[in-house]
């Protein structure tokens, strides 16, 4: 059976490297590090927050196995950048910059996303 990947049609917003709050759900007012970015399902694995308990065989690279907590995936709804300026959360824009390329600001700010 093939499985049906969801076309995404809307831009994410939200990059590897980017400081984020989670708005929503059991890690609601955690901030941190975006580590990765799911584009097919729409979601962002956030440093230290939506911690889970998984359980593991022993293997040579772990060989008491065990419970792990690891980060696991959010939605990307559930996250707002974190304005570099004033350290608030704020929705992102897009626009032409200085050099011709198109650059994501804080719509709180104006200032610049890098």
């Amino acid at each position: 059976m093939a499985q049906n990947k969801k076309q995404t049609t809307h831009k994410i917003k939200i990059k590897k490297g980017d400081l984020v709050k989670v708005i929503a759900g059991n890690s609601k007012g955690v901030q941190g590090k975006v580590l990765q970015v799911l584009v097919d399902a729409d979601r962002a694995i956030v440093e230290g927050a939506n911690i889970v308990k998984k359980h593991t065989k022993p293997s040579a690279a772990n060989p008491s196995g065990g419970i792990v907590e690891k980060e696991a995936a959010i939605h990307i709804s559930n996250l707002a950048l974190i304005d570099p300026k004033s350290g608030e959360t704020t929705r992102v824009g897009r626009r032409v910059g200085e050099s011709g390329k198109i650059v994501r600001y804080a719509k709180k700010s104006g200032e610049e996303i890098k």
